[in-house]
């Protein structure tokens, strides 16, 4: 073809030819790290179940169940009693919240956890969903219909109140045995099994004495605020920080180390003869299916990740802070079933969250955070933004020189603990095969092959290296040999893929 009153065009060049018919290299690249970051996300959101020993409880039965939920709630609606209106009200409450769990269980994902049953941790995303909701709904009510709804709920509380004349840090030269064992009380113990939980999360003992250390500081800022913050020396520093914190934090970890030394084999139930052994294996559904060592930094790190753990470390504050301010805000006793519901249900929230956000923060491969750590932070933000908007006369009395220091001093001393934390990792654990990036890097080859065929899970018919057989019961095996393949909890799956170096 010629142009008007010019010579020839040239033709163009032609495309190099690739093996995939026509697609530059470029392309596939492109193409293939979208596909592994969408498959990253997938296994941190929704995971799947490997080992399933009864299929009906693995089934879909959505017939059923909109069945069964339609008319067990006709048959309640029809026969109980509606002369009493507040009942009526809370009837209506229940089956809002009934029906919304259902619909959890059927829309909502797994999450990076799937023991004893996908549906339970389905049902706990829907809790924090409607948790988050009426957080919402309180932030846009003024404080005496805020009081109104608990008083509706527990009319006692109108006779509790707040002491804000108690003395609390009183006569702390009088120290001795005696008065030291006196303060043991049933919140110690809470306070020490709450620690020893937060080990089992974080599984980073730097981190953990971060968290404990720059809380006391933060309890000496906000002591003129809320008066039970005022502790004497010794309360502060040997039953809080040594006894409750440290044996906590060391018993947790305890319990890790325990776990990793474990070799989970898992054998179907129906594989079991003995009615022991079945019993047994129906225990142990309520255990984890796998459990491998984490590595928060790295000592090649970048400061993304860096400043991401230091993010970790403020953001418990926050969580810590939110419980104490809503329970003297809204007046109400430390034993009240709404602080102790609060309580349980955010530290069930925290376990996927945790693991959702270590993935995010240690697996290039993950470009998005879980859905479960999203709703998480977005509940600890809600909750600090009703505690300021119903704590006016609270908040007119803070010393703002206090706060500023303390807003100085938790960001430096979160990056200088994290930043210890990983001047420790490269240079006192350089050796330590065990304590391998949790980024590994995967062979060529197997990366090409999961590319083409579309799937990151790893080489067709490879197992995980925690779990080699199906059909022989959990054994404990110390594995100090095996530490150097052991694959780390923030990898794309300890027991659904196979990192090859």
């Amino acid at each position: 073809m010629k142009k008007r009153g010019g010579s020839p065009q040239p033709a163009p060049p032609p495309r190099p030819a690739t093996a995939d018919g026509g697609i530059g290299s470029e392309s596939l690249l492109h193409a293939s790290q979208h596909t592994m970051a969408v498959n990253e996300f997938k296994f941190i959101n929704e995971r799947p179940v490997d080992d399933i020993s009864l299929n009906f409880f693995y089934k879909p039965h959505t017939i059923t169940l909109l069945a069964v939920s339609i008319f067990g709630v006709m048959y309640f609606a029809f026969v109980r009693d509606q002369s009493d209106i507040q009942e009526n009200i809370w009837a209506g409450m229940v089956c809002v919240i009934f029906f919304f769990l259902i619909i959890s269980v059927l829309a909502f994902p797994n999450g990076p956890f799937t023991r004893p049953h996908p549906v339970v941790w389905r049902m706990l995303f829907g809790l924090s969903v409607l948790y988050l909701m009426l957080l919402q709904f309180l932030m846009f009510q003024d404080y005496k219909s805020i009081m109104g709804i608990f008083y509706w709920f527990d009319p006692k509380l109108r006779d509790f109140h707040i002491d804000m004349e108690k003395q609390y840090a009183a006569n702390c030269s009088d120290m001795s045995f005696e008065r030291i064992w006196s303060h043991v009380d049933v919140f110690a113990w809470g306070h020490f099994l709450g620690w020893a939980f937060k080990a089992v999360l974080i599984r980073h003992m730097g981190i953990l004495w971060a968290i404990s250390v720059m809380w006391e500081i933060t309890e000496i800022t906000f002591a003129h605020l809320l008066p039970n913050f005022a502790e004497c020396w010794w309360d502060a520093l040997i039953l809080d920080v040594l006894v409750c914190n440290g044996f906590g934090i060391w018993c947790g970890l305890k319990i890790c180390k325990l776990l990793e030394m474990r070799e989970y084999k898992w054998a179907s139930i129906r594989d079991i003869s003995s009615t022991t052994g079945k019993l047994k294996r129906a225990v142990l559904q309520f255990t984890p299916e796998s459990w491998a060592p984490v590595r928060w930094l790295d000592p090649k790190c970048t400061y993304m990740r860096f400043f991401a753990v230091s993010q970790l470390v403020l953001l418990w504050q926050l969580t810590e802070l939110n419980t104490f301010f809503l329970k003297h805000i809204f007046e109400m006793p430390p034993s009240h079933p709404v602080v102790i519901g609060r309580l349980v249900f955010v530290g069930l929230f925290t376990a996927p969250s945790v693991r959702q956000y270590y993935i995010y923060v240690t697996d290039t491969r993950c470009k998005r955070l879980g859905t479960q750590c999203w709703v998480y932070i977005a509940i600890l933000v809600s909750e600090a933004i009703l505690c300021i908007k119903n704590g006016k006369e609270l908040f007119e009395r803070t010393q703002v020189k206090n706060i500023v220091v303390w807003l100085i001093i938790q960001a430096v001393l979160s990056v200088l603990f994290v930043y210890g934390c990983m001047l420790w990792h490269r240079y006192v654990e350089e050796d330590d095969s065990r304590d391998g990036s949790p980024v590994k890097q995967v062979n060529r080859a197997f990366k090409d092959s999961a590319i083409v065929s579309g799937d990151s899970k790893g080489i067709k018919g490879g197992s995980s290296s925690a779990k080699s057989s199906p059909h022989s019961t959990p054994t404990k095996k110390v594995r100090s040999q095996q530490q150097g393949s052991s694959i780390p909890l923030g990898t794309a799956g300890k027991s659904v893929r196979e990192h090859v170096e």
